[in-house]
């Protein structure tokens, strides 16, 4: 049997699952213990989750994870359960689970994180129209917008639409900047027909000429009457202060949440216009952030995901480099120095590792 490594940076993985039964029930599990926030074993699902993905073969026996990594007692009981059954108890039993049903519903509301969830659950909250119906509670200006537009929003974002949403924003982009980059990122860069979302990385070829350019295609994209939501978050971004010695989940970069309206003429689907749903119309997420030229190969890197490749890379070049990798920048804590990098290949050479390519990412 081939070595498997245990990171997933050393690993190609593809949209190809052979293992989806057993991916599956554990990433209901992970989601699971991430909502009770046992971060422990949700950590041990995701990896096992990454590493069967990985596979070029599907499981049959107990047998075929021999010599595998990342799969502890608990993740075999799991696996041996659906082996004999075809389905894990645990799984059922997290399925059937009134906090768990209430936290996936609440937490699929946009602007609803686990601390809002789980103060609507104590309250006795079970569906979203209970929620609604409480004139007590006061609503972000992100959740209004989340409910508002929540039927558009919890549906898939296509292929189709997210190439569509990126026809505007690059020519909303060049009005000011005809140079600009417009690069999508996350799923659809690696692959995926299918997302929650669409996230872009927006520069410029000079530094500097990037700022002021978010706000500049916000103001456009309200004018042409087709921006439904925005927040955007100034950039905090500041090179004196890095390397970063503890990883955040969020960026320095300046960035912008929004809801783009999506003129259903503008989706090409096999040379033909989409016409699901009675509007013409459809409500989609965006996500735009703006590194400066020198940051973006690792901005790129960052926002390409999948969430547990990324994870693992920075968990490789600490332990195996010792080295400080983030979105902004790669530090060598050896020779105390900063690794500069044009492309997200010059990050895979600074680590020793083989490129992997976004669509191998998939872990």
């Amino acid at each position: 049997m081939e070595t498997v490594s245990q990171y997933a940076c050393q690993r190609r993985t593809t949209l190809k699952n052979y293992n989806n039964i057993f991916t599956d029930a554990f990433e209901i599990l992970s989601q699971n213990f991430e909502f009770i926030e046992s971060e422990g074993p949700c950590l041990a699902f995701m990896r096992a989750t990454s590493v069967l993905k990985s596979l070029p073969r599907a499981i049959h026996s107990l047998q075929d994870l021999e010599g595998l990594p990342c799969l502890g007692d608990q993740i075999k009981s799991v696996i041996e359960d659906i082996l004999e059954c075809g389905n894990s108890s645990r799984v059922q039993d997290v399925l059937s689970d009134d906090r768990y049903k209430a936290f996936k519903l609440f937490t699929s509301v946009f602007g609803v994180g686990l601390k809002t969830a789980e103060r609507w659950y104590r309250r006795g909250f079970r569906s979203l129209e209970e929620v609604k119906a409480d004139n007590s509670i006061h609503f972000t200006k992100m959740q209004k917008a989340g409910f508002l537009y929540y039927d558009d929003i919890s549906r898939a974002v296509s292929r189709y639409e997210a190439n569509a949403v990126g026809q505007i924003l690059e020519d909303t982009v060049h009005l000011f900047v005809p140079d600009a980059l417009v690069v999508v990122t996350g799923g659809f860069r690696r692959g995926k027909e299918f997302g929650h979302d669409v996230d872009f990385l927006i520069t410029t070829p000079e530094s500097e000429k990037e700022e002021g350019l978010l706000y500049n295609v916000i103001n456009e994209l309200k004018y042409q009457g087709i921006l439904l939501y925005y927040d955007i978050i100034d950039a905090t971004f500041d090179k004196t202060k890095l390397p970063s010695m503890k990883f955040e989940a969020m960026d320095h970069f300046e960035k912008c949440f929004a809801i783009i309206k999506l003129n259903k003429k503008l989706v090409k689907c096999d040379g033909q216009e989409e016409l699901a749903g009675d509007k013409d119309w459809k409500a989609i997420r965006v996500d735009l952030v703006v590194p400066p030229v020198d940051c973006f190969a690792f901005a790129l890197l960052g926002w390409s995901g999948s969430r547990q490749f990324e994870r693992d890379l920075r968990r490789y070049a600490h332990h195996e480099k010792k080295m400080i990798l983030d979105n902004h920048a790669l530090y060598d804590k050896s020779k105390k120095t900063f690794l500069s990098a044009k492309t997200e290949k010059d990050i895979f050479d600074h680590l020793g590792l083989d490129f992997i390519e976004p669509w191998e990412r998939n872990a």
